[in-house]
């Protein structure tokens, strides 16, 4: 089932890359960008939890995407050793875009299977998911 995982893994970002090659984003900052999404605000860590990464590996990503005018970053309140991401107007446009990109990628790909198989598939996933935590 790893290997299986893999590979959807492999084809589901060749087609996010197609489908949203004007971005100019690499993989890694769409996935941010899409945890973003829902316009909370999250922690470093917060947000590597999110989307699988270490901080560490995640502030190069959070480097290029402040760069560009996507995100900002600030120190949390009352705990100024923690960096609170958030979304600028156009940070906020471009995550709603890869939302939306991403929900109707799933649509196409999930749209035939029974709702018990999408049950068990997420189990799976969720499973998988909490092996790195």
């Amino acid at each position: 089932m790893i290997l299986e995982l893999q590979r959807a893994t492999h084809a589901t970002l060749q087609v996010l890359a197609a489908e949203l090659v004007d971005l100019d984003l690499t993989p890694s900052e769409l996935n941010a960008l899409g945890n973003l999404a829902d316009g909370a605000a999250r922690t470093v860590s917060q947000l590597g939890a999110a989307v699988g990464s270490r901080p560490t590996t995640l502030t190069g990503v959070l480097d290029r995407l402040e760069r560009r005018g996507l995100i900002t970053r600030s120190p949390r309140p009352g705990d100024r050793r923690a960096v609170l991401i958030e979304l600028t107007a156009d940070g906020a446009h471009t995550a709603a875009q890869i939302h939306r990109t991403l929900r109707a990628v799933e649509k196409r790909a999930l749209t035939d299977l029974p709702p018990d198989s999408l049950a068990s598939a997420r189990a799976v996933l969720q499973a998988l998911t909490e092996l790195g935590t």
